[in-house]
């Protein structure tokens, strides 16, 4: 309520571009892979603008990282 309770998240953000997604479910696959990765805060992904934003601890996981783990599901992610 009135943002009292929210916790401030540290961390960088980082944006991709994914094409290969069909459905929702594959957004929702993507943010599940990226946030089991140690150091990711959050991760969401919209299938509507194909785009995933990704908050992470950069000392814990690397942009690169994040991109190998999208693609490897099979779609395409270039960071933007």
């Amino acid at each position: 309520m009135f943002g009292l309770f929210k916790k401030k998240v540290q961390g960088e953000t980082a944006s991709f571009k994914i094409s290969g997604m069909h459905c929702t479910s594959c957004s929702m696959n993507i943010d599940g892979e990226l946030e089991d990765l140690p150091g990711v805060v959050s991760a969401s992904t919209s299938y509507a603008t194909a785009t995933s934003k990704v908050t992470y601890d950069p000392k814990k996981v690397s942009k690169e990282t994040l991109k190998k783990t999208i693609e490897n599901l099979e779609y395409t992610a270039e960071e933007v």
